[in-house]
């Protein structure tokens, strides 16, 4: 009794250290409430090695990519790294919206941890590492277009395969593989194609039990699609299809890919995403069991054998109880490297910006972006997070050194369309203004919506995300007294990713100014 009474007052101390308004799962009394991860860890997937979890999710264009989540109890969760730092292809040094890295899967094998994943146009790369908070090596497996969501599968004879679906065919691919997973040995056959009762089907994840070999997959589609599992005694089928979780009565929209896990208890636990608009791709933990022979994943309130996900459940049974946390927000910019919560928009250079210049501030160089007004949508080093809650409040302090008129730095929310607050180098001082923008083919739709001139080129920046993603801007001089500006903004989603926040400096002039703008801390309160 001593013991659990420590262990609680240890949780809700933690709690209470947390920001008030991030997003906690753990409700501190053995229980959790979903989403485990109110964010955009969009496709993602999870696996077990020994008391360890790990989760790996979609970064498309966003640099470092592929960000590499542990925890020990699947509700708890922090970033402990990313698959690579930038992909080895000129295309990339900008922003190349909606490309990069698509669906990861995570194994670990023979002592080294894998992730797969595709390119739509590169084609389907590897990364291994001893070590998943460390550097991983990336592996280029073949050069192929409109691959996507590939899993690999080592079987009990040490034969290794590859099933991945393709972009927008409602098809899964079996591949035989080299043992060591570097290499395909075929062209891959059709396993699974069913359109009239599982269209769409993609995101494969396959596993071995029992004499069965299972393949978990979405269908459907990402707003109103279903959780499809496929079973058959051979490995290229004909594999049996049966839809094991849907939305149901509950407001979870789509409850899409993801990966399973068992547990040393016994337990089986399933990770989904659910797509959020702003929001992004936001992360599911539902109880799964097993019943004849298949899956069935959150509540089974009817007795058909197809769950629906849970709101509020009990933790999962790993032996243990944890610390308290959520994945990292807050920068205080007081190390030499940037947090892991942090990508830029491309693949960074180490010319964009400097911890070390000026201990305990980021400095960020206004680096020339040549479009008409230095249009955000053009921009690799915009430094972005992704939204952590359904509300919440970013304040970051700037002090502003250009070099020339017309160079800008501020805060941002960053999606399809964007609006930001920022200090602008303008004839005889500075002007802090607040802007919209959006990228329309052939022109560009930057404007501002207020402005106020100063002679001071040290400022403090505000948003508050109110529910909804409805942005509000403020400014201060003193770091007390905020003055809204500008109109309300909503936060759209950018291209497969939900709205980021976060910062930048640019320097729309044909020669280059090289200013910069130095950020004393960025912190969600």
């Amino acid at each position: 009794m001593i013991r659990v009474l420590m262990l609680l007052i240890v949780s809700l101390v933690t709690v209470g250290n947390l920001h008030p308004q991030a997003w906690v799962p753990d409700l501190g009394n053995g229980r959790y409430k979903n989403p485990i991860l109110y964010a955009d860890y969009s496709d993602p997937d999870v696996i077990r090695v020994g008391d360890d979890f790990y989760l790996v999710a979609s970064s498309f264009n966003c640099m470092p990519g592929i960000p590499v989540l542990h925890s020990r109890d699947l509700v708890n969760w922090r970033i402990i790294g990313h698959v690579y730092q930038r992909l080895p292809f000129e295309k990339f040094d900008k922003p190349a919206h909606g490309e990069g890295s698509w669906a990861p899967s995570i194994r670990y094998h023979d002592g080294l941890f894998y992730v797969y994943f595709c390119t739509p146009h590169e084609g389907l790369f590897v990364a291994t590492t001893r070590n998943p908070a460390g550097e991983w090596k990336l592996h280029q497996v073949a050069k192929v277009e409109m691959w996507e969501d590939p899993c690999p599968f080592w079987d009990s004879d040490g034969n290794a395969y590859l099933v991945r679906s393709k972009l927008r065919a409602g098809t899964l691919y079996l591949h035989r593989m080299s043992r060591d997973g570097m290499r395909l040995l075929d062209n891959g056959r059709v396993i699974f194609h069913d359109d009239s009762t599982q269209p769409t089907i993609e995101g494969p994840k396959m596993l071995k039990m029992n004499g069965y070999y299972y393949i978990f997959s979405p269908a459907g589609g990402v707003s109103h699609g279903w959780q499809t599992v496929l079973r058959s005694k051979k490995i290229y089928g004909p594999y049996q299809s049966r839809i094991v979780m849907h939305q149901g009565n509950t407001n979870i929209n789509g409850p899409h890919q993801g990966g399973i896990v068992e547990l040393k208890s016994g337990e089986w636990w399933f990770i989904h995403f659910s797509d959020r608009g702003a929001y992004g791709r936001i992360d599911y933990l539902e109880p799964a069991t097993w019943k004849d022979g298949w899956p069935v994943i959150g509540v089974d309130s009817s007795h058909s054998g197809v769950g629906e996900p849970v709101t509020e459940w009990r933790k999962p049974d790993v032996g243990h109880s944890y610390r308290v946390c959520v994945p990292q927000t807050t920068d205080e910019f007081n190390s030499n490297k940037l947090g892991l919560q942090w990508q830029w928009s491309a693949n960074p250079q180490k010319q964009w910006y400097s911890l070390t210049e000026n201990t305990g501030h980021l400095r960020l160089y206004t680096v020339q972006n040549l479009t008409q007004g230095g249009n955000l949508w053009f921009v690799p080093n915009l430094l972005l997070q992704k939204f952590p809650a359904p509300s919440f409040t970013v304040t970051t302090k700037i002090a502003f050194h250009p070099n020339q008129t017309g160079e800008r730095s501020g805060l941002v929310v960053m999606g399809r369309e964007w609006a930001f607050v920022a200090l602008t180098s303008v004839k005889n001082g500075f002007q802090v203004g607040m802007f919209t923008g959006t990228y329309k083919r052939g022109y560009d739709g930057t404007q501002i919506f207020d402005s106020v001139d100063t002679k001071r080129s040290s400022c403090f920046f505000r948003v508050h995300v109110d529910s909804g993603a409805v942005c509000t801007f403020s400014y201060s001089f003193d770091g007390k007294n905020f003055r809204r500006i500008g109109r309300e903004f909503t936060a759209v989603p950018g291209v497969w990713i939900g709205a980021k926040v976060g910062l930048f400096s640019v320097d729309p002039n044909i020669t280059s100014g090289e200013g910069y703008a130095d950020f004393d801390w960025f912190r969600f309160k």
